[in-house]
């Protein structure tokens, strides 16, 4: 149980910080955010493409769900977009 634990957080650092990596733009947040942005993206990335596909295709699918989940937390929470005009702009 304590491996699951500990494999589910690095992978979720793993798959949240190349995820923030792949967006441009700052993002400032904590590690501990990261790691859920990549939990949360492995959750999502899964189902959605395991519905689609037949199956989630692991780190790429937890990637997917994580860039899509970091999109759409800055698109409606920080109401900015991804990128142009305004994309670099705190508010």
């Amino acid at each position: 149980m304590l491996i699951f634990i500990i494999g589910l957080l690095v992978g979720g650092l793993i798959v949240g910080a190349l995820a923030r990596l792949a967006l441009p733009g700052p993002d400032p947040m904590p590690i501990w955010a990261t790691i859920l942005l990549g939990v949360a993206g492995m959750i999502v990335g899964g189902l959605i493409l395991g519905l689609l596909l037949g199956h989630g295709l692991g780190i790429v699918g937890g990637i997917l769900g994580a860039m899509l989940l970091l999109y759409l937390y800055r698109r409606f929470a920080q109401h900015r977009p991804l990128w142009g005009p305004g994309a670099n702009v705190r508010r």
